[in-house]
């Protein structure tokens, strides 16, 4: 959808012109991917029923919603899967959205569960990033920020090298540890970086592991927001 616009004429028409430029019958999943503060979330619903309904979208997802916009899209149509950024240095889902999830039974789609590459263990304090570059507008990724936090990363490096993986697979392997209905979407251009994120499924983190990287983080903190002001402002509630 374009911006935050969820009016249901605007949903109809994003929908039959994604369906007219793929050339299908059906969207699989159709997310709203940031809730819209002008519209009730309810007739966003209704409005995705109304295509499921008619064969054109299968199924509803939402997108950085939080637990009562979750709750109240869900009791007027099922509510699939619910997508936000979910990582070892991004925790805000644990305390509302995910045991929602759970208790409604909705699948849980972390993005950015690399920390948009920060936990490959790639990225430098001294990295920089170019003006297009979405790092180079978030806070976490300011030097200062990134010299704070690399102490975590190399938390998780050490891990990774006992384990026999690379840290971006530690950093998968965890989430994946969280809950069943968990699957995360690393984002790569890379074949290589597509074989190594799906090896991490191969990654046995025991108790220990996971409790130790959950203190890691616990007792280190976080250095910087994920999102700037005008980012923040996107974030549903």
């Amino acid at each position: 959808m374009q911006g935050t616009d969820s009016r249901p004429e605007q949903i109809r028409r994003v929908a039959e012109g994604s369906l007219k430029r793929l050339g299908g019958e059906a969207i699989d999943l159709f997310y709203q991917h940031r809730v819209d503060p002008a519209v009730p979330i309810e007739e966003v619903a209704g409005a995705v029923g109304e295509l499921v309904a008619e064969g054109k979208v299968k199924h509803f997802g939402l997108s950085e919603a939080g637990a009562s916009t979750i709750r109240r899209a869900h009791a007027v149509f099922p509510v699939t899967a619910v997508q936000s950024e979910y990582s070892l240095w991004t925790r805000d889902p644990e305390p509302e959205v995910l045991p929602t999830c759970a208790e409604l039974g909705i699948g849980f789609v972390p993005f950015s569960p690399l920390g948009k590459g920060f936990l490959t263990g790639t990225v430098k304090a001294n990295t920089t990033f170019g003006a297009d570059e979405i790092r180079g507008r978030v806070p976490r990724f300011e030097a200062d920020n990134l010299a704070a936090n690399q102490s975590l990363v190399d938390h998780v490096r050490t891990l990774a090298k006992k384990r026999d993986a690379t840290p971006g697979q530690v950093a998968l392997a965890w989430l994946l540890t969280q809950n069943p209905f968990i699957v995360p979407i690393p984002g790569t251009r890379r074949r290589e970086r597509i074989d190594e994120n799906a090896a991490a499924t191969a990654v046995a983190l025991s108790t220990d592991d996971v409790a130790d990287l959950n203190g890691i983080v616990e007792q280190l903190g976080v250095a910087g927001d994920r999102y700037d002001e005008s980012g923040m402002k996107m974030v549903g509630l």
